[in-house]
């Protein structure tokens, strides 16, 4: 194979004001360390390639072009390799790969064509994809004729649509014991389940993995070691209706589970549905369905998410994708998710992010005071490790794990483990768990990717180092696309 040396070809000159194109490119043939090279490092810099979330035989890494004529190579464990199936010449250096980036003004790379055959718009990384699309920039009337035309359709849909075909859906009697509930919540793998008062024939309420958070907190505020007799001896009516002295200096936490039960109906609009959602911050609504004018015998025939709806958008729009044109914009061109603010910058919103070492306990009081769903958990160079979210609070339902341990004793790391798999091939860090995208990722991409049942926040990483810049989540999504 081929090997670097003697006189080296240039790139094309970054003077002059020439402005870089941000260039992904992938080597998706495996491989236990992998580096790319070419004339643009001069053929002497080799770029550390990361694999791929997920796909560990994957590799890719960002790099800034200059427009114009390049070549380059993967340096794959010891040996020289090029892709077979992306251009390449043969010339000084072997057999490379070759890559072209035109001088156009206003233009920006985007790193998927939806247009493209034999592509899966959630395979987009899976795939050795290296040609770029020159895309314009976006204009906001553009962005408000995208957002009219996902309200349209979200107007003539309903939530019938968001029936499955099969499946089932678990709800709690409200006189079931506290403890009762969150093993059942962890057996089924849920984070929120409608309640059922049989005294009153009716869903009253939800109880959610935020619940379950406010009841460990407030035994460990009591002074008192949590043991399982005291979940076991309340039951979930109980700490809904006040019972536990809970401390009620935070109105946020009294709201939380006072207030009223959301719910829609089947034939209620999807955009009625998401409204409800976000303006209620709830991941999931029941959908009911009752046979009787006065609300008796309710059916409960669904839990409706965001996700489910973007899902719904994503199959609309996934052949007609030019009807709207911010599919293609990168995300870091809207304002849309929660970015580590800029150093200097006054107004920038602190992003929360915990070291594994950090006590449960903190964790905890950072979803409930920062009023989030989820934690980024990074190292000293906050490089992402691992998310903690609500529902991982479930996982200490766990071989009862609740009744043995401290909150301010437990780390987030050790957290985490309980609810791993021992058998799992992974270690602490499942990266099955972090989802991530990259602020050059397409808008389109990112809903493709927060439209997979489970998946409520996509991390927002820097290529190579893994270090976090932000966080967009499937609220985040909707707020944009509604304006």
């Amino acid at each position: 194979m081929f090997s670097p040396g003697g006189d080296s070809e240039r790139s094309n000159s970054t003077g002059g004001g020439t402005v870089l194109i941000p260039t992904r490119f992938v080597w998706p043939y495996g491989g236990r360390r992998v580096y790319l090279s070419g004339s643009f490092t001069r053929w002497t810099d080799h770029i550390l390639m990361s694999p791929m979330e997920g796909c560990p035989t994957v590799f890719q890494v960002i790099y800034n072009l200059a427009p114009g004529y390049h070549q380059y190579k993967f340096f794959v464990d010891g040996e020289w390799r090029h892709d077979e199936h992306q251009p390449f010449v043969s010339g000084n250096y072997g057999v490379v790969n070759t890559i072209f980036l035109p001088r156009e003004p206003e233009m920006i790379p985007a790193f998927f064509s939806p247009e493209m055959p034999g592509r899966s718009n959630m395979d987009v990384d899976n795939d050795p994809f290296l040609r770029l699309e020159a895309v314009p920039s976006i204009s906001q009337a553009d962005i408000e004729l995208s957002r009219q035309r996902i309200s349209g359709f979200l107007s003539t849909h309903t939530a019938y649509e968001l029936l499955p075909e099969s499946g089932k859906v678990t709800a709690l009697d409200v006189n079931l014991p506290v403890k009762q509930a969150f093993h059942i919540l962890y057996e089924q793998g849920i984070s929120v389940a409608p309640l059922w008062d049989a005294g009153k024939g009716q869903f009253v309420g939800v109880l959610s993995a935020l619940d379950f958070i406010l009841i460990l907190r407030e035994l460990g505020n009591h002074g008192s070691n949590l043991t399982e007799e005291e979940l076991e001896t309340h039951t979930i009516s109980a700490w809904k209706e006040g019972k536990w002295h809970l401390n009620r200096q935070n109105d946020g936490i009294m709201r939380s589970y006072q207030r009223r039960l959301v719910h829609a109906g089947p034939y209620d609009s999807l955009k009625d549905v998401a409204l409800k959602l976000l303006h209620n911050k709830l991941a999931t609504v029941p959908i009911i369905h009752s046979f009787s004018e006065d609300g008796s015998f309710p059916q409960l025939l669904h839990m409706a998410s965001l996700s489910g709806i973007l899902k719904c958008i994503c199959r609309h729009f996934r052949h007609s994708s030019s009807s709207l044109p911010i599919l293609q914009q990168p995300i870091c061109s809207f304002p849309v998710g929660t970015w580590v603010p800029k150093i200097g910058d006054p107004s920038g919103k602190p992003l929360a992010m915990l070291r594994p070492n950090a006590s449960l306990n903190s964790a905890l009081s950072l979803l409930v005071q920062a009023e989030v769903s989820a934690i980024p958990i990074v190292d000293d160079n906050d490089s992402l490790q691992d998310i903690y979210c609500r529902s991982d609070i479930t996982a200490l339902a766990k071989d009862r794990a609740y009744a043995q341990i401290r909150l301010d004793e437990l780390s987030i790391r050790q957290a985490l483990q309980l609810g791993q798999d021992p058998n799992s091939p992974h270690g602490f860090f499942n990266g099955q768990r972090c989802q991530m995208c990259l602020r050059s990722d397409p808008l389109h991409k990112v809903m493709e990717r927060l439209a997979v049942p489970g998946v409520r926040r996509l991390v927002i990483v820097e290529a190579g180092s893994k270090r976090v810049e932000g966080i967009i989540s499937l609220t985040d999504v909707f707020n944009f696309l509604f304006g």
